[in-house]
């Protein structure tokens, strides 16, 4: 059923679903990552062999979040269409994650930026390495602040701590994400696997039934208050694509320096 899936590793262990973002060393989301995420979900929920998804990084990290080089390459070109399927694709992912009946727990074993910190804020539950960073930077290469993060993350930790998150792009460890509520829990690498397929595995092995309707039961009111503005959310990143600040942050960040940017 996911042998098609080149940038996903998809292991199972009995009824819980492992799905690994796979493009070492930091599992950075190609193109075809991110349209293997934007469909993976309803394959999920098609497969009744698994009642419990665990969503996590290959190796040591999570995700790096997007291609930068890919980035720039757009900016300089100013072919955009593959953006506009991308956003496309990210409003599928983010739906894919709401109407998934069965529960997904984010394994968070490493920095998670930009789609990364989305993944996680649309997981049922997420385990986050205390030592391991999470952010959504989009402002630092000149973009809204996209992917889900900036409808979500103050759903999760409040308007005022989200703004301030999501305005400057800063990162915050797990320890800080767990304090927020962003993230359940933040514990050690020797408790993290204990932690997440513990938990995992008391799902599984629960009543399925009542466990998917009681997710589908919480996510009628974020499914209402999200639905009618993840592509408006996402068109405004889109719009941030054509800024000068964007093209100049990108190409600051290939050439390892510090952005100059003008506002525009």
């Amino acid at each position: 059923m996911y042998e098609r899936y080149e940038h996903l590793r998809i292991e199972r262990r009995g009824r819980v679903l492992v799905v690994a973002l796979h493009n070492p060393p930091q599992n950075t989301v190609s193109a075809a990552m991110h349209a293997e995420l934007a469909r993976v979900f309803d394959d999920i929920d098609a497969d009744p062999e698994s009642a419990v998804v665990v969503l996590t990084g290959s190796g040591n990290a999570f995700t790096a979040g997007a291609d930068i080089k890919s980035m720039l390459d757009r900016a300089q070109t100013g072919v955009f269409a593959p953006q506009a399927l991308a956003m496309q694709e990210q409003a599928d992912i983010v739906r894919g994650l709401l109407d998934l009946r069965k529960p997904v727990i984010a394994r968070v074993n490493g920095d998670a930026y930009g789609v990364g910190a989305a993944l996680v804020a649309f997981s049922d539950m997420a385990f986050m390495l205390d030592t391991a960073r999470i952010a959504d930077s989009h402002v630092k290469v000149g973009l809204s602040a996209g992917d889900g993060c900036s409808l979500m993350w103050p759903l999760l930790m409040g308007f005022n701590r989200a703004r301030e998150y999501l305005f400057t792009g800063d990162a915050m460890t797990g320890t800080q994400a767990a304090a927020l509520g962003l993230v359940n829990a933040a514990v050690s690498a020797s408790e993290l696997d204990a932690r997440v397929f513990g938990f995992a595995d008391r799902l599984a092995s629960g009543a399925t039934m009542a466990i998917n309707a009681t997710k589908r039961s919480v996510n009628l009111l974020l499914k209402r208050l999200l639905d009618d503005l993840v592509e408006a959310h996402l068109g405004l990143e889109t719009y941030t694509f054509f800024s000068d600040d964007h093209k100049e942050a990108v190409a600051a960040f290939v050439e390892k320096r510090k952005p100059r940017f003008t506002g525009k």
